[in-house]
């Protein structure tokens, strides 16, 4: 048992470490190379999914690491917050790997920091929520409120792109390929959240009744 919660500690420590490393890093070098303003690169740097959904398992190992927090950090602890966020940052991982990571090319710092974000991240996180989060039986409609967030995030992208003709993603960018293939590449994104949501719900149902058995 004790070994047990050290290697979870250690977990969590080292996911807190790269996490804020990789963001601070990442945040410092797009404001150095920017092409925009202040105002606006700090806007484009949280317009990443990738970003916000690092972001959200950086803020939940870290208070993790409280042990007992108070007030609001405990939704970041609550098993259903845990499980969505493995769905978010597993998503970040399949696509940018499958999809983007020939679009770029990264050199030096950059390109440590692009894996720490985009492979990283994602596995060592994953890792830990098969094997010492906590897990609790979910149901299967969570999904929807599990969507919320990238409908949102989706939303702002399109809104948000015609105006400041900045798109995050080159699927997502309707000036350049018409809101019709924008759709159909949300709409094989949205398959992936959903497939996703369908693992992580009946995987950690599985694991949390084994464990009450």
């Amino acid at each position: 048992m004790k070994t047990r919660i050290a290697v979870s500690n250690l977990f969590l420590v080292a996911l807190c470490i790269t996490g804020w490393v990789a963001l601070i890093g990442q945040f410092y070098l797009i404001l150095e190379n920017r092409v925009a303003s202040i105002a606006e690169t700090i806007v484009r740097f949280f317009g990443f999914f990738t970003i916000l959904s690092n972001i959200l398992v950086t803020v939940a190992v870290t208070v993790l690491l409280l042990k007992r927090p108070a007030g609001w950090l405990r939704f970041f602890s609550k098993a259903s917050t845990l499980a969505a966020t493995g769905v978010y940052i597993f998503v970040v991982g399949l696509v940018y790997n499958t999809v983007l990571r020939f679009q770029w090319k990264f050199e030096g710092i950059g390109a440590l920091i692009n894996e720490l974000l985009h492979a990283v991240m994602p596995v060592a996180y994953i890792v830990y929520w098969i094997f010492f989060a906590c897990k609790k039986v979910l149901p299967a409609k969570i999904t929807w409120y599990w969507l919320f967030f990238p409908a949102v995030y989706l939303a702002f992208v399109l809104l948000r792109g015609p105006v400041a003709h900045f798109y995050p993603y080159p699927f997502m960018n309707a000036d350049k390929l018409g809101y019709a293939q924008v759709a159909l590449n949300s709409l094989g994104v949205l398959l992936a959240f959903v497939g996703a949501s369908a693992v992580f719900i009946w995987g950690g149902n599985k694991l949390a009744r084994k464990k009450v058995g």
